[in-house]
């Protein structure tokens, strides 16, 4: 399981959770029945995790290759300078551009690890020198490219 349990849920909350997250179009009669619960109780449980945030919202689970996403790339940011404006615009910046699915603030050797989904080598190498390099306050760019996605998901252990 994870590595920390939160003290607001149950085991019930917790089943919600992970019944949810192996399919996000359960019906609430669905999930009701899977936990042995009528649904109004079902459904008050499923209202309360959603507006304590502990569920934060619904989506589908897109298949990159079909959409001729072929190339993950990891890129490690560095500034030169950590301080003023440019590392905050940065991550405005990156929170508005579709082609990178994660961005994190890291301790080490570089400041920001991005991952970054392209069509191809080449549309990956474009948006590195036109949409990264470009930015304010960067001093360094490395990147690995993915060979081989052996697991992916969002699903947290519950």
């Amino acid at each position: 399981m994870g590595i920390s349990k939160s003290g607001g849920l149950d085991e019930t909350d917790r089943k919600i959770l992970a019944l949810l997250q192996q399919d996000g179009r359960l019906t609430n009669a669905k999930l009701a029945e899977q936990l042995n619960l009528s649904e109004t109780p079902c459904w008050r449980r499923l209202k309360r995790l959603e507006s304590e945030g502990y569920i934060e919202g619904y989506q589908a689970r897109l298949n990159r290759h079909k959409l001729g996403l072929g190339v993950i790339g990891f890129a490690q940011v560095t500034f030169g300078d950590h301080s003023g404006q440019a590392p905050i615009d940065f991550e405005h910046k990156m929170a508005q551009m579709p082609e990178i699915l994660s961005c994190h603030n890291v301790s080490g050797d570089c400041d920001y690890i991005l991952q970054i989904v392209a069509d191809d080598l080449e549309s990956y190498g474009d948006f590195v020198r036109d949409k990264l390099r470009i930015l304010p306050g960067i001093s360094s760019i490395r990147s690995s490219l993915s060979l081989r996605e052996v697991k992916a998901g969002v699903r947290m252990p519950v």
